[in-house]
């Protein structure tokens, strides 16, 4: 695979992320907006995801730049990130 077409797949891996990203949080709003107990333990769930997400993604990342293999950090995050959309969009009954 050429340079270039490296970089436009995880640019189309990107746009489907921001697409699957807009369902997801839709399905979440209206959990939240639904309010009681269900709403406030998908709010602590929310938080507690993009905090492990945030530290799994580091912890990779710095994984891969000691291994050389730096180059590949972009496309495994984009595709992490869609993984844990995927299972917040099965989660949340999509």
């Amino acid at each position: 695979m050429t340079y270039a077409n490296k970089w436009l797949r995880l640019n189309f891996s990107m746009m489907q992320l921001g697409a699957e990203a807009s369902g997801v949080m839709a399905l979440r709003m209206m959990k939240l907006a639904g309010g009681g107990a269900a709403a406030a333990a998908e709010a602590e769930l929310m938080v507690s995801e993009k905090i492990l997400a945030t530290a799994e993604i580091q912890r990779k990342a710095w994984a891969a730049a000691f291994a050389g293999a730096s180059h590949l950090t972009p496309q495994r995050t984009v595709a992490l990130y869609r993984r844990k959309v995927r299972a917040n969009r099965r989660r949340l009954g999509a």
